[in-house]
């Protein structure tokens, strides 16, 4: 069995053949609905399509899933597969006894086993599959494994998870922004050894994401239009809208404080510059496969261009991330890319190269810490910073909504009252609001970490964004997010 993945692009551009041209075939998987990234499962041989599995892909296509998603699926449908070819079965012959040994393979047997999270999400990818086998198109009567109690999967981890929220100091924070990004010394010294690509561009991304509790996916998609950059007069602290690249395309609004835009400028005057002049030729090659954008218009936040040879007007916050990747505008030079980061290739970084950056952070970090250095326990995560964003903010409004209270018990007393009397204004649901959070009771879970003696800052956190001695604060991005919730009220009031 072999496992590919639709993209109707390549056909049109690489399709050479005297049955049937690209644009035929183009035009014939768009006839169908057939989204890209849909899995194909082929016989080795005879190259023909395998079912029910490329059935269950179609399914896949129809649920309108992301990209990434429907890839993911397909190769641990695709492993399963594998699993069940080397036992000598298939996969509507499987027995309770073939999934669970499935499951001590992934989880116990090979080299690096899957932890509860990793399997819990295959074991629900199985559960799924099974469930289409009976319910949908019913070739099998009955799942191989049998149903837990209440319909629980029986084969999802046992132990419920709770969110592994990681928080950094502020020296902390400091030390891998600064030395593990930036490629400073630990006294401040520059290292002219140094080699990394683009430490402006890491440090300003740290700032933002530090600055403003976006996701990954969020901060790092991020386009110029939408901090102001290129409006024609100065800009300081900027609201923008999220949705195509929130989780679950649930739509919030972002607040980016003064200190983390002029975090950026470093990066936008030095580094930025020389990375887009570099990659003009590289992006001349690929125009019929980027989204070329002719107008941009700030007020309404639409922009407008040409995507596959037709002409587009979208709103910038319904732009998901693939098509922010391939958004480029005209410039004197050539095209440019119309995303904050980008890499040599003139287009923004993906996935794996910010995971590429990080580790080489903590590489870095680890290889110069000194005896006072204290790291964090774990190789620390970008989200991380999105943890330490809401932890310093939900500190700083619960004292502003009641001065200090160190009893943790009487301060979940005090939340509870929030919930009933005091809806708009609980610190809790304007954390939860800022974060894009679908459940409060998700933000509950950082209550226990605000007391914690490691977050405790003079001054409500003076100085983590932006430079030492800024006057930008983490009270002024809270106090922001305060002022809109209470003019939230007002309105609601008057309304």
């Amino acid at each position: 069995m072999q496992l590919f993945f639709l993209y109707s692009k390549l056909a049109l551009r690489y399709l050479e053949s005297e049955v049937i041209s690209g644009e035929e075939v183009a035009a014939l998987l768009d006839d169908r609905a057939l989204a890209d990234g849909m899995p194909i499962y082929l016989d080795d041989e005879t190259m023909m399509p395998i079912e029910p599995h490329c059935s269950w892909g179609r399914s896949l296509s129809n649920d309108e899933l992301a990209k990434s998603t429907k890839k993911e699926y397909g190769r641990i449908l695709f492993r399963y597969s594998d699993h069940q070819e080397h036992r000598g079965r298939d996969v509507l012959s499987a027995t309770e006894s073939d999934v669970r040994a499935y499951k001590r393979v992934r989880t116990v047997l090979q080299r690096r086993p899957l932890q509860d999270a990793a399997w819990g999400k295959e074991s629900q990818l199985l559960d799924r599959f099974y469930s289409y086998l009976k319910d949908d198109v019913g070739l099998v009567k009955h799942r191989p494994v049998r149903v837990g109690s209440r319909g629980r999967n029986p084969l999802a981890p046992k132990l419920r998870q709770r969110m592994d929220i990681r928080h950094l100091t502020l020296e902390q924070y400091r030390y891998f922004r600064d030395v593990g990004l930036g490629g400073q010394l630990p006294d401040s010294r520059v290292d002219s050894s140094f080699r990394g690509w683009s430490p402006h561009r890491n440090r300003a991304a740290a700032d933002l994401a530090l600055g403003t509790g976006m996701r990954w996916q969020e901060w790092a998609t991020v386009l110029l239009p939408e901090l102001g950059i290129g409006v024609g007069h100065p800009v300081r602290d900027v609201e923008f809208t999220v949705q195509a690249c929130a989780k679950y395309g649930k739509a919030r609004s972002i607040y980016v404080p003064d200190d983390s835009m002029k975090g950026l400028e470093p990066y936008l005057l030095l580094e930025r510059p020389e990375q887009a002049a570099t990659s003009v030729k590289r992006l001349e090659k690929r125009y019929r496969d980027l989204f070329v954008v002719s107008r941009i218009d700030h007020e309404s936040g639409l922009v407008y261009g040409v995507l596959d040879g037709g002409e587009q007007v979208l709103a910038m916050s319904a732009m998901d991330p693939e098509l922010r990747r391939i958004a480029v505008h005209e410039t004197d030079v050539g095209l440019e890319a119309l995303a904050v980061f980008i890499c040599q290739g003139g287009l923004m970084p993906g996935a794996d190269s910010w995971k590429r950056y990080r580790h080489a952070a903590w590489r870095r970090m680890s290889a110069l810490a000194g005896e006072r250095t204290v790291l964090p326990r774990k190789r620390w995560r970008w989200h991380d910073l999105r943890h330490t964003y809401a932890l310093q903010m939900l500190n700083y409004l619960e004292r502003q909504m009641d001065g200090e209270e160190p009893d943790a018990a009487a301060r979940r007393r005090r939340h509870r009252s929030y919930l009933s009397s005091h809806m708009r204004l609980n610190p809790l649901l304007i954390v939860s609001r800022r974060l894009g959070h679908s459940n409060p009771a998700t933000t509950y879970e950082y209550l226990e970490y605000t007391d914690d003696l490691l977050n405790e800052f003079d001054e409500a956190f003076r100085g983590w964004v932006g430079e030492l001695g800024s006057e930008a604060t983490y009270a002024e991005i809270a106090s922001h997010a305060f002022r809109l919730e209470k003019r939230g009220v007002a309105d609601a009031a008057q309304g």
